[in-house]
């Protein structure tokens, strides 16, 4: 029965596919980087924390829009659009936890300090009274985080598989949250 095993020159050449054993033994020390194994540990880590802290200030001001929306919310319409103005203040308070979580498995410290938050936000605040200004407000907004992860993927690439999942895993709420947005709008 022939072996479907490479031949061992055949393995060990030049555009082959195979894990970097050093990196594995690596990885058996620095127990206190936890998540931080050689392949992530790199010029990069810092980089991607900060991403991460903007990310983190930008979800957090979201969470504070929509529920500033969802209690301020008037008009026929209202109930139910205040309803999901809830929904997505709790989503993005989840992505805001999921980011400060990554930021500590990175060895960062995720930046919670309100007094810069609107500074590192990439959406803006809108304390709006006018139901359909809230929910443009919060369409742009959606649309800033939507190019701003799609940035993040691009930027992270292959440097943080976790992290770029986590950020793809947002980027696909981001949408789905315009979306609905945009259908409100044209009610």
């Amino acid at each position: 029965m022939p072996s479907n095993k490479p031949a061992p020159a055949e393995a060990d050449a030049p555009g082959r596919l195979k894990l970097d054993e050093a990196a594995i033994q690596a990885a058996k020390s620095s127990l206190d980087d936890g998540a931080v194994t050689p392949h992530i540990k790199g010029p990069w880590v810092q980089d991607i924390i900060k991403l991460l802290n903007d990310s983190l200030a930008t979800e957090l001001v979201c969470v504070l829009r929509y529920k500033r929306h969802h209690y301020m919310a008037n008009g026929l319409s209202s109930p139910a659009i205040a309803q999901e103005f809830l929904v997505h203040a709790q989503e993005e308070q989840d992505h805001a936890d999921r980011i400060a979580e990554r930021i500590t498995q990175l060895g960062g410290e995720p930046d919670f300090n309100p007094a810069t938050l609107l500074q590192r936000s990439h959406a803006d605040y809108n304390a709006s009274n006018d139901l359909t200004e809230m929910i443009r407000a919060n369409l742009i907004a959606e649309r800033v985080a939507i190019e701003a992860y799609s940035q993040m993927v691009d930027l992270i690439g292959d440097k943080d598989p976790t992290t770029k999942r986590l950020v793809e895993q947002i980027l696909n709420d981001e949408q789905e949250h315009a979306e609905e947005l945009k259908t409100w709008l044209a009610l």
